[in-house]
């Protein structure tokens, strides 16, 4: 797309959003709810109350089971990667890495190919 019809797009989208913008805010159901928030969050504000305590207060039930977004459980299905120690006998040098995706290492299975290169591998745990 040229600049010029890429501009002429957004142009475009701008003043249906604003016009959209405009129906919006002479809807009375938007004032309302409106009013509402910013009276609640004054209320919450006056007696340092979160959104989590409204919550808990009027749902007690609910506010036990919802799940918090800072714990979040693992279900253990994937295991742990290994540590393997790469020794190259051609130049002595040593890598330790979880998994194959280590630059020298590649360039080494490049080289010598992959199984060599594994041959040369022992576990660390």
């Amino acid at each position: 797309m040229s600049l010029i019809n890429e501009y002429r797009a957004t142009e475009e989208a701008i003043k249906e959003l604003q016009a959209r913008l405009k129906n919006l805010s002479e809807d009375d159901k938007l004032q309302t709810e409106l009013q509402f928030e910013s009276k609640l969050r004054a209320l919450m504000g006056e007696y340092s109350k979160s959104l989590r305590d409204i919550i808990a207060l009027l749902d007690p039930q609910g506010a036990a089971k919802a799940p918090r977004t800072g714990a979040v459980k693992t279900t253990g299905t994937k295991r742990a990667r290994k540590v393997k120690q790469y020794k190259n006998p051609h130049n002595g040098e040593v890598i330790e890495t979880k998994g194959g995706n280590h630059k020298t290492l590649k360039e080494w299975k490049a080289k010598w190919g992959g199984d060599v290169v594994e041959g040369w591998s022992t576990l660390l745990g």
